[in-house]
């Protein structure tokens, strides 16, 4: 496993908690905070990877700064957006008809 994927997956579980804490109605709990985000985060982090972004980081053949800012930032992003949209949804299911 890279060490880019396990900063996408860690910080794919943080960005799931961040906008579980900021979107109460939408939150998971802890738990389900997390592995919706590290799902997120690895996501995000492949959708970078497919747009290129995270090639043009990874170009020097290394792990430097800016292949960890964009794992950071693929990871953190993916995870709140992908909780978002599940906690959306399970919320809109949850509701009388």
């Amino acid at each position: 496993m890279s060490a880019e994927l396990i900063i996408q997956l860690v910080t794919g579980a943080i960005g799931g908690n961040v906008a579980g804490g900021l979107l109460k109605k939408l939150s998971l709990g802890t738990l389900g905070n997390s592995i919706v985000g590290i799902l997120g985060g690895g996501l995000g982090g492949q959708l970078l990877a497919m747009l290129g972004v995270a090639d043009q980081a990874q170009a020097s053949g290394g792990t430097d700064l800016a292949t960890i800012v964009s794992s950071v930032a693929g990871g953190g992003v993916g995870g709140g957006v992908l909780l978002a949209i599940i906690g959306a949804i399970r919320k809109a299911m949850s509701k009388p008809s």
